[in-house]
C-alpha cells in the first residue's frame, strides 16, 4: 500500500499547491511564477516531513507556495483565504475524480491481470486526497484552514489568531502524534469516501447501464 500511496501523493501534492499559486498568480501576485510554483510538477513542491506523514499516514503536507497579499486584487485577507481554500477544494475535486477513473476502469478492465494493482492506486489517489484535503482544513497554522479562520474571525481577534500562530507548529506536532487524527479526521474520510462512492456510481450509471 505504501508504493501505491508514492503516485497518490505526487498527484495529491502537485495539484494542492499548483491550486494555491494559480489562485494568487490571478489575483495578480507574481510571487508563485516568480519561484516557479506556478507548476503541476510535484517535485518543485515536496516538504521532506510533510511528505513522510503523507506516505505513512495519508495526512501531510507540501512546501508552502509563497504569496504577497499586497498584490491581490481586492481585500488581502479575503485574497488570502481564497488562496488558503484552493488546495483544499482542488484535493477534494481530485479525489471525486479518482474514484470516477477508478469506476470506469473496475468497469472496464475489471477482468484484467493488472486490475489489482491499478485498484490499489486508484484507492490511494482518492484517499490520499480525500485525506489531504480535510487533514489541511484544519484551522492550525500553518495549514490552510488558519487563514480561512483568520478571514471568517473579526478583526478583534487578532491577538488570539496571532498566539495561536506562534504556537502553531506545537499545536500541529501534538495533533500529529496523538489520536486526534485517528478518531476525528479517519471516520470523516471515511464518510466522504463513502458519499464520492454512490455519487460516482449514481453519476456513471446511466451510461453504464448499472
Amino acid at each position: 500500500m505504501y508504493i501505491a500511496n508514492v503516485p497518490a501523493l505526487l498527484i495529491g501534492f502537485a495539484f494542492h499547491e499548483f491550486a494555491h499559486a494559480y489562485v494568487a498568480d490571478r489575483l495578480g501576485d507574481p510571487t508563485p511564477r516568480s519561484q516557479g510554483r506556478l507548476s503541476l510538477n510535484p517535485f518543485v513542491h515536496l516538504d521532506i516531513f510533510g511528505t513522510l506523514m503523507a506516505v505513512l499516514f495519508q495526512f501531510g503536507w507540501a512546501k508552502p507556495v509563497m504569496t504577497n497579499p499586497h498584490y491581490f486584487k481586492g481585500s488581502p485577507v479575503r485574497g488570502s483565504m481564497l488562496v488558503a481554500v484552493a488546495g483544499p477544494l482542488m484535493n477534494l475535486f481530485i479525489a471525486f475524480i479518482g474514484m470516477l477513473v477508478w469506476i470506469l476502469t473496475l468497469h472496464w478492465f475489471g477482468t484484467s491481470s493488472w486490475m489489482p494493482i491499478l485498484s490499489k492506486i486508484m484507492m490511494a489517489i482518492v484517499l490520499m486526497n480525500l485525506g489531504l484535503g480535510v487533514f489541511n482544513l484544519l484551522p492550525i497554522p500553518p495549514l490552510d484552514g488558519f487563514s480561512i479562520l483568520g478571514w471568517l474571525l473579526p478583526a478583534r481577534f487578532g491577538n488570539f489568531l496571532h498566539t495561536l500562530e506562534t504556537y502553531g507548529m506545537l499545536i500541529l506536532a501534538a495533533v500529529l502524534f496523538t489520536d486526534i487524527l485517528g478518531s476525528v479526521l479517519s471516520p470523516l474520510v471515511r464518510m466522504l469516501y463513502s458519499l464520492y462512492q454512490k455519487g460516482a456510481i449514481a453519476l456513471l450509471s446511466p451510461f453504464l447501464g448499472f
